[in-house]
């Protein structure tokens, strides 16, 4: 006898609340758990199918009025990066990185709160206390570590990526950085080094989340070439 649980979990969808990408639309989200022996494998299941997971949570937009959400994975052996982008890295050539793992620290938090107060205090985050910081970071139940980037001559601590490590690349789930750090142009800088220490794990994809069109908080992605998109019918280029 098969576990139906398992094989099927049980999906939920929020109720109405306003979109933060587009003004004047609301968003819905289906949704599910992830726990026991087989949180792994669902992840990765529903990650291929334009999935995203919050702490122990996948979820995708299910709005009844508009799908501009749409999912986007970069072919990571196939980066081209752009003038810009090895501008980018040229730039941030000085900082180094270390893979941790899913732990919290004080230094962590103290950068979280000023990275959320210069640039989202308005937002659903604003005013995240340690122990939520702890549940986004720590409730994990499956693969994942943090990347902490930090100044080579001095350690200070400049940004630190979320990261899912999945059997086909990365999905990133949640990065911050020092609002000082902008002028290195860090977010960018973030997604690259990502797509490239996948491509230098023979891995194929990096995934980036969902992509939005008319919102400048989503639509940089597109930046990122070979990108793919997620369609009725599979991943196809994204152009």
């Amino acid at each position: 006898m098969t576990n139906q649980g398992i094989q099927f979990p049980k999906f939920y969808v929020t109720a109405a609340s306003p979109c933060p990408y587009i003004d004047g639309q609301e968003e819905r989200k289906v949704f599910t758990e992830l726990q026991g022996p087989e949180a792994e494998a669902l992840n990765e299941a529903l990650g291929k199918v334009g999935f995203r997971r919050s702490q122990t949570v996948v979820y995708r937009p299910a709005c009844e009025s508009c799908a501009e959400c749409v999912s986007v994975r970069v072919l990571a052996k196939s980066y081209k990066p752009s003038r810009s982008q090895r501008r980018i890295a040229k730039l941030n050539s000085d900082l180094t990185v270390e893979v941790r793992p899913p732990v919290t620290t004080d230094e962590q938090f103290d950068l979280l709160t000023r990275y959320l107060g210069a640039r989202h205090a308005d937002g659903s985050m604003a005013g995240m206390t340690r122990e939520e910081f702890d549940d986004m970071v720590e409730s994990s139940p499956v693969q994942t570590v943090q990347f902490e980037y930090r100044k080579a001559l001095t350690g200070d601590l400049v940004a630190v990526a979320l990261t899912d490590e999945l059997s086909d690349g990365l999905s990133m789930v949640y990065s911050f950085f020092e609002p000082e750090a902008e002028r290195r142009s860090i977010g960018t800088y973030l997604i690259h080094d990502h797509i490239m220490r996948a491509a230098n794990a023979n891995q194929p994809h990096v995934y980036l989340g969902y992509y939005v069109k008319d919102s400048p908080k989503m639509s940089y992605k597109s930046r990122f070439k070979p990108l793919e998109r997620l369609g009725p019918n599979g991943w196809y280029p994204f152009d």
